[in-house]
């Protein structure tokens, strides 16, 4: 007999990973584009602020790209050849096209499971409910279900990039528990973030057992996050948790 009814789960990094290269992405978004590529993968993800909002994420790539173009993410990248007018018309015109090209780069099929997902997501369906809490969207994090062929194992699935607000607020946990009929406290969440996953979950009040890898939970690193009722090395130490006989609290 599990020791939660139900057991929530984060999709990436958490039960798949992506087999893209970010230079894959990015390269791919300027030739994609037809303009030479200006700056590093690291300049685009240091200068997006936050999460994307809820909808089309192409002017928040825009505005990443913009950035990027106009050499003002990093004072060592080159200054971009297509600031050429005095409110910036022509950057933000070409980064549009980059957004663009962005999308039509990425490949959310290229999907694998993390090392034990498969083992820890059969454990969780041999005892007792399960569900998907993402901040994806539907229209990327669906196909990665497909790509996986996990579409039909779970008894509910949030896609909360749909919703108005995502993890680290409640509202995904709290719509995964009204569907199920489950109670927060006995509900575990698996995620491997600790800004959305650890955090989202206590507010929401379930118990959460964060994937970390072999480096395990640092206070320091994760000042002001509340620890994570159990420290998974890796995701498939899920059944010793469920059975309440293993996890590092």
């Amino acid at each position: 007999m599990s020791a939660f009814d139900a057991v929530l789960f984060d999709l990436d990094d958490t039960l798949c990973r992506h087999e893209q290269s970010a230079e894959t992405i990015y390269y791919g978004a300027f030739e994609h584009a037809g303009v030479d590529p200006v700056g590093r993968p690291t300049d685009l993800w240091e200068v997006l602020d936050g999460d994307p909002p809820p909808g089309d994420p192409t002017d928040y790539l825009a505005d990443g790209f913009a950035q990027v173009l106009t050499g003002r993410s990093d004072s060592s990248a080159p200054v971009g050849p297509h600031d050429e007018t005095a409110d910036g018309s022509e950057a933000r015109a070409v980064a549009r096209r980059l957004a663009e090209g962005f999308h039509e780069t990425v490949d959310y099929r290229a999907v694998s499971f993390t090392p034990g997902a498969e083992r820890a997501l059969t454990a969780a369906r041999e005892r007792g409910l399960v569900g998907l809490v993402t901040n994806g969207p539907a229209s990327r994090q669906r196909v990665k279900l497909d790509a996986l062929g996990i579409a039909e194992a779970f008894d509910v699935v949030v896609y909360a990039g749909d919703l108005p607000r995502r993890k680290p607020e409640p509202d995904p946990f709290e719509e995964a528990l009204d569907a199920l009929d489950v109670r927060a406290g006995t509900t575990l969440y698996v995620g491997d973030s600790a800004e959305h996953d650890v955090v989202g979950a206590h507010r929401a009040g379930l118990p959460v057992a964060w994937v970390g890898g072999s480096e395990g939970w640092d206070g320091q690193r994760w000042a002001g996050v509340e620890r994570p009722t159990y420290v998974l090395e890796r995701i498939d130490a899920l059944s010793g948790v469920l059975d309440g006989a293993s996890g590092t609290r």
